[in-house]
């Protein structure tokens, strides 16, 4: 059977006809593409409007014809996915570790940071030089706890000067070598510490017994303190400046008031050691010493002020009085019989040599 006596054969030419339309379509379409696309900003009347309906048709023929092969592209880079997800969940967990490794190590240095800048907000009043240092080993024992600092001599680092984490007091300086410090804790059972209570202001002496929490001695007053109460450095006897936090107050399990360490809360690795020996080197002693006071009386009367008045005119001086004589001392006479007074000018009396009989 010929194609010409086939069913087939009919469709030729209308076949051959749109095909023919269809060149003819995609010919003016090219031009058309090939007009539109030439820039020229002087583009303006019936061509610019042309322009602009021809860009709107030409849109969704253009996303039509595009089409699979946008289909085609996702298909082929679902079927890689599958088949590379092995290799690929293998490189991914390769990565998850590293990032762990990273983040431990970002969490480390965001820690270590923020304690640097609280130690550099460290502030006193008045302010008082300070050292920073770290704590490179610690001393501990049944009673004894102390550490030592990488600061010393040349610092400036002197005995009994206080040391400070950034949440609060830690103890004091007790020996200082050339590049290094030993620091007691408030725990030791050595360490004696004058506090008071911030809400109360009753003192007492923080005394440390070993333990993670020293006790409070020697307090005073009725009800002096109170669970939470606040407990700062009181100043006395110039061992601390005044108002260093220390702790809180508790009551231990031994019925004791006690006190929770500030400096408790984190690590003792960095300190500052406050280059503070007595209260009496905050004054200007200087300025103090220059001050015009008056010279202290007798019988430690309060000195006098003497304001200046307008000047006086003389007065005419008096004549002194003659002083009275003082009297004679009592004789042994009796009472009836009043005494001579003694002679204005007693001539000396007379001497006579007598010898002297020699036995």
């Amino acid at each position: 059977m010929s194609l010409r006596g086939s069913p087939l054969g009919e469709l030729k030419v209308p076949l051959t006809w749109t095909a023919a339309v269809a060149v003819v379509v995609a010919a003016i379409a090219g031009v058309v593409l090939l007009v539109s696309d030439r820039y020229d900003p002087d583009v303006s009347g019936a061509y610019g409007q042309a322009r602009e309906m021809a860009d709107t048709a030409i849109k969704p023929v253009g996303q039509t014809l595009t089409a699979p092969v946008r289909w085609v592209g996702g298909g082929f880079a679902r079927i890689g996915d599958y088949l590379f997800a092995g290799s690929q969940n293998r490189k991914l967990k390769a990565e998850l570790v590293e990032a762990r490794q990273w983040r431990d190590v970002a969490l480390a240095l965001r820690d270590t940071n923020e304690r640097y800048r609280s130690l550099l907000g460290l502030r006193t009043d008045p302010p008082i030089p300070m050292v920073a240092a770290r704590v490179v080993t610690d001393s501990r024992g049944p009673f004894a706890n102390t550490r030592i600092a990488n600061a010393g001599a040349e610092a400036g680092v002197k005995s009994g000067n206080p040391v400070m984490s950034e949440t609060g007091l830690v103890g004091r300086v007790i020996g200082v070598a050339p590049g290094a410090s030993r620091i007691l804790l408030l725990t030791d059972v050595a360490s004696r510490t004058p506090v008071m209570i911030d809400r109360t202001n009753a003192r007492a002496i923080l005394t440390g017994d070993g333990g993670g929490a020293p006790r409070l001695d020697y307090m005073r007053g009725q009800n002096p303190v109170k669970n939470g109460d606040r407990v700062v450095t009181s100043g006395d006897g110039g061992v601390f400046p005044r108002g260093l936090p220390v702790g809180v107050a508790v009551r231990g399990l031994d019925g004791r008031w006690r006190v929770e360490l500030a400096a408790d809360r984190t690590p003792i690795d960095y300190v500052k050691i406050l280059l503070f020996v007595d209260f009496t080197q905050l004054a200007d002693q200087a300025a103090l010493a220059r001050a015009n006071l008056p010279p202290p009386t007798l019988g430690g009367a309060a000195p006098t002020v003497t304001a200046q008045l307008p000047p006086q005119p003389a007065q005419p001086r008096p004549t002194p009085r003659p002083r009275p004589q003082p009297l004679p001392p009592p004789s042994s006479a009796p009472p009836h019989v009043r005494p001579a007074p003694p002679p204005a000018t007693a001539p000396p009396a007379p001497t006579l040599d007598v010898e002297e009989p020699i036995f």
